[in-house]
């Protein structure tokens, strides 16, 4: 019966442990989403047109076509995603002063659950 206690103690460790991992994995996902949200909001505002946008979706989704092994998939195309939309021209000749202005009001992009 001790022995039992041990082996389902030691299950509960791994699950545990997996689901700690998990929820790395899921934090990191959402700072990327957040962090690309942001960048399409900068994007809005500066009145990129759709095609561009386009593109640069399409350039991403281009990019990411073939997911390499043992990465996670979406967190790849989030992160490519936002280095295609910082490279983008509208953001790289917006001023430096307005684009700090920007981060340092309060986060619309927020949800709180």
């Amino acid at each position: 019966e001790l022995q039992q206690k041990v082996e389902e103690t030691e299950l509960l460790k791994m699950e545990l442990q997996m689901l700690e991992t998990e929820r790395v994995r899921l934090s990191l996902v959402e700072e990327k989403l957040l962090d690309v949200l942001q960048l399409l909001q900068q994007l809005r505002d500066l009145n990129i047109s759709k095609r561009a946008l386009g593109k640069i979706l399409l350039s991403t989704l281009e990019s990411c076509r073939d997911p390499q092994p043992g990465k996670a998939h979406l967190f790849d195309v989030l992160d490519t995603l936002y280095h295609e939309l910082t490279a983008c021209e509208l953001l790289q000749s917006q001023p430096l002063e307005k684009a700090q202005s920007r981060q340092s009001l309060s986060n619309p992009l927020v949800i709180s659950c």
